[in-house]
């Protein structure tokens, strides 16, 4: 998948979930099924996953190498991502990285405030995406809580279906 295509595709993702809550009404947000998250929750998580790869891929790209390595491997495509997201969710068993552990409840009056972060942190992804070069996106890795390291192209890709996923459960269950 190419820069622009990945950037489209992390857009459509957000821009799917972000609709959709939208439409729902202001009491489900704090609603979710038995031992579930809310709808706000799973927004919230969301926005906690973005931001710190936004804010790693500020970083200047020696200081991602000089602190995480490069890539030994070529970059999987996004149907391996995937497949391989799921079986280590498996393997997890319901556990959640350490930053959405133990989360608040999002009052209503935080809908807007987070769904407006979360468009706007996709925003930025998606202008990092086009503008990182091809080499940094396929030698440059960045750690995943779930996933090990994963080249930067791989990370984004699976931001997009993380998206997605998130998305299906809502629709599903909410």
């Amino acid at each position: 998948m190419d820069k622009e295509e990945i950037a489209s595709l992390v857009d459509a993702k957000h821009s799917e979930l972000i609709n959709w809550l939208e439409q729902q009404p202001n009491e489900t947000w704090l609603q979710g099924p038995t031992g579930k998250w809310t709808q706000g929750q799973q927004a919230l998580h969301l926005l906690q996953s973005i931001i710190p790869l936004n804010n790693a891929l500020s970083l200047p790209k020696f200081l991602i190498r000089y602190k995480f390595g490069k890539a030994n491997r070529p970059v999987r495509d996004y149907n391996t991502i995937v497949n391989r997201y799921h079986e280590r969710l498996k393997d997890a068993k319901g556990k959640t990285f350490k930053g959405s552990q133990n989360m608040k409840i999002p009052e209503i009056d935080e809908k807007q405030y987070i769904l407006n972060r979360l468009q706007t942190e996709s925003k930025k992804l998606q202008y990092k995406t086009k503008r990182i070069s091809d080499k940094n996106l396929d030698k440059l890795v960045l750690p995943h809580p779930l996933m090990g390291k994963m080249p930067i192209r791989e990370i984004i890709m699976w931001t997009a279906y993380h998206v997605e996923h998130h998305t299906i459960t809502l629709k599903e269950k909410y």
